[in-house]
Order: C-alpha cells, then structure tokens, then sequence
C-alpha cells in the first residue's frame, strides 16, 4: 500500500526553507563566532590539540571560518551548495575526530548536534535554498535574462 504524496505548495516551501536556512545560519555562526571571539583561534587549536585533531591550527581555523562564514551563506542562501558541502565536511570532521565514540547525546559529547548540522546542510544541498534566499534572486535574474 503506498501513501499518496504529501506537499506543501511552493511559496509555504520556500518559507519553511527561509525558516530552516535561519536556524542553522544562527546555530553556525555562533559557533564560529566563538571560534574566533570567545576562544581565539590559538585556544580553539589549543582545545583541538588536547581532543588529538591532526594539525590543530589548521583544523580551528578551518572550522571557525567554515562555521562563520559558512552559516552566514546557508543563512543568505548564498553559494548553498559550496557552503553547505563545508558545513557537511566539518561535521564529518568533527563526528569522526571527536564525537564517535560518545554516544548519541551532546550531554556526553556525543554526535547529535553535528548530525543534525549535518542533516540541515544535506537537505539544502539536496533541495536548494529556495526562491527567498541570494541563490534564488540570481536564479530568476539568469531565467528573465535568457528568456
């Protein structure tokens, strides 16, 4: 038995992308503004060496930027797919070099907040940013250019 197909029409689907793009954007950014604000990105390094991350400094600074600037773009809906395939990287990162062996729970150090990063990121990969973000904008400006 299969179930008929739900969806939501396109302007409540671009909402809800503006919606999930802002959540993830703020959650992002605040982790690479900490990166760089709160620790300095001598102290996240520092913290990378003691967790066993190969080449700590690279890895902080990687991180911070990816999560800085890269939460901004998945926010904008700018450069979605570049940004959020960095965003999935340093999930991965993160997953493989910290978190794998804690358990699913944050409370542990566990991975449930890099996967659900990741989900978000993968799923704007997947479906785009939708009509209300930068990459929709040049999207409809290149459509009524070559019409």
């Amino acid at each position: 038995m299969t179930l008929p197909a739900m969806t939501v029409r396109p302007a409540a689907r671009d909402a809800l992308l503006l919606v999930a793009r802002v959540l993830l954007g703020v959650v992002l950014i605040a982790h690479g503004w900490q990166k760089f604000a709160t620790y300095g990105i001598a102290g996240t390094a520092g913290s990378f060496a003691q967790m066993g991350i190969p080449l700590p400094a690279v890895a902080a600074a990687f991180a911070a930027v990816v999560e800085l600037a890269g939460g901004a773009a998945l926010l904008l809906g700018a450069a979605t797919v570049v940004a959020g395939a960095l965003v999935v990287l340093d999930m991965l990162g993160a997953f493989l070099l910290v978190h794998v062996g804690n358990g699913v729970f944050v409370t542990d150090g566990g991975f449930e907040l890099v996967w659900a990063i990741a989900a978000a990121a993968l799923v704007l990969i997947a479906v785009g940013p939708g009509r209300f973000s930068v990459d929709g904008a040049l999207a409809s400006r290149r459509r009524a250019v070559t019409v």
